[in-house]
């Protein structure tokens, strides 16, 4: 008979401890995990017990936020200290100082750190390896970890001092209020980069949380599970993957659909990060601006901007395109500030000369959309209609999904084979049998971009019809949407895409 050194129940509950307290690179916590699931139900526990509160409550969340960002990016969560505690003196600095000189002064120090800190983690090896043949033919990337979703809290923190600076709002009194503001857990790793005057008002006021909140949280967090842990995971792992590893292994036709695959995945996956995380702080008492709006129905690449990643979108407008210049200084000035905007956007994204590609493609199509609505005297916020509606969308559609070649493939050259691919080895005969082959993939990228096409306003009447169903219906339709994610989830976590970023 065998016999163990400790008793069974004991050594469950050492694995259980591990989880929770151990940081693992290859099982970093999110929202569609069931570790994270079963957290949030003995959080949210706690949180409504501190609603009467207001500070107690306020650093709970802030120890869980803290808490969260560890079990993603283990040890470096001390960054977040850093950008927090250093944003937060300057901004009391900047409020303090009458001299124009000094507030500047203290600004560009903000930026030095937050983006210092960018800069090391995320671009050392970029450049680094770009300067390497001036004096070595043999460099060896450095050992440099990239914490998760560090991007996203350095602009949420810089446009705090940015926006105090700009007198559009006053400094906190209270480092807690400052830390909960940057590491608040839903939005913490992927956005969306939610604005100081947007977020602090909403800090100190009285928890509630009302039937339409908590239906609308619901709502939001099934939608966003269905299309990260069902859509996107699936056809990623079933086909997309595959195909971008090894374009050449697959005919023209495969390639094409991959990269249809691919458009879709990035949508569900991003746009159900950020319904999860919409939904969560619904569910905590707290509103968050709309990330996405259904991008590919855009019917110009400007539109496009409008709808895709709009904190995002809107950060770089406000923070870095106005302070260019904007349309403020002629024309071609505008289109120029328009193609730096998008080439530092599409740098923001990650270390990579695609990155670069990518962004430069949209920034030059941004700036051809502008004069193309300047030669036709177009109003500003101009949308087309009808059938000159419908060909836009469809050029469009197609051009940002040619773009999310660049921006998926590691190396151009990648990028190069896939396109060369497609115009050489198309085989359209073998569409059945990719259909019978990948029976479940083709399904749910019918179901996706039919959901994505949809009009909103069966979206909009879905989103009422949830609001005036109970609480128990409200929890089975969970239940369902779970289940189903245990049905098709692969055995490896798979990470949100914008982690990386």
């Amino acid at each position: 008979m065998t016999t163990f050194p400790y008793p069974w129940d004991e050594i469950v509950w050492q694995k259980v401890i591990e989880k929770l307290t151990i940081y693992d690179p290859a099982e970093p916590m999110i929202f569609s995990s069931g570790i994270f699931l079963f957290l949030f139900l003995a959080f949210a526990l706690i949180y409504f017990c501190l609603q009467k509160t207001s500070t107690l409550r306020l650093l709970f969340v802030t120890l869980f936020s803290y808490y969260f960002y560890y079990k993603s990016s283990g040890f470096y969560f001390f960054l977040l200290a850093v950008v927090t505690t250093s944003d937060y003196i300057i901004g009391r600095l900047i409020a303090k100082t009458e001299s124009k000189t000094k507030a500047k002064t203290l600004v560009a120090l903000s930026l030095l750190i937050d983006l210092g800190l960018l800069a090391y983690f995320k671009y050392t090896n970029f450049f680094a390896g770009m300067l390497a043949p001036l004096w070595t033919n043999n460099f060896q990337p450095y050992d440099i970890f990239l914490p998760v979703g560090i991007s996203f809290f350095t602009f949420q923190s810089l446009s705090y001092t940015i926006d105090i600076y700009r007198k559009r709002i006053e400094p906190l009194k209270n480092l807690l209020d400052y830390a909960f503001y940057v590491s608040f857990f839903p939005q913490l790793v992927a956005g969306p980069i939610v604005r100081a005057a947007d977020f602090i008002p909403q800090i100190r006021k009285p928890l509630v949380v009302t039937p339409r909140m908590f239906s609308d949280g619901v709502f939001l967090i099934v939608s966003g599970l269905f299309k990260k842990a069902i859509i996107s995971d699936y056809i990623s792992v079933n086909f997309v993957e595959r195909v971008f590893d090894q374009p050449q292994m697959y005919s023209g036709l495969e390639n094409l659909l991959a990269i249809y695959g691919y458009t879709l995945q990035i949508y569900c996956d991003f746009s159900g990060y950020s319904d999860m995380a919409i939904g969560i702080a619904l569910l905590l008492g707290f509103r968050f601006p709309k990330n996405f709006d259904s991008p590919y129905k855009s019917s110009s690449v400007t539109e496009f901007w409008r709808r895709w990643h709009i904190s995002l979108s809107s950060w770089l407008r406000d923070y870095l395109y106005i302070s260019l210049g904007g349309n403020r200084k002629g024309k071609i000035r505008q289109y120029l500030n328009l193609i730096i905007t998008m080439l530092l956007g599409g740098l923001w994204h990650g270390a990579s000369v695609n990155f670069i590609l990518w962004g430069g493609l949209h920034g030059v199509a941004l700036a051809l959309d502008k004069m193309k609505n300047t030669l036709l005297h177009r109003p500003k916020g101009y949308r087309s209609k009808g059938f000159t509606r419908f060909i836009g969308a469809i050029i469009t559609f197609h051009f940002v999904v040619l773009s999310w070649v660049f921006f998926r493939n590691a190396s151009f050259e990648n990028a190069q084979l896939m396109l060369t691919t497609i115009v050489t080895n198309f085989q359209p005969q073998i569409f059945l049998q990719w259909a019978t082959s990948y029976s479940g993939v083709a399904a749910l990228m019918v179901i996706g971009y039919i959901l994505h096409f949809l009009p909103s306003s069966l979206t909009d009447s879905l989103q009422r019809f949830m609001a005036r169903t109970d609480i128990i219906f409200q929890a089975l339709i969970i239940i369902i949407i779970i289940f189903i994610v245990i049905q098709v989830k692969s055995s490896d976590i798979q990470p949100f895409i914008y982690f990386q970023f």
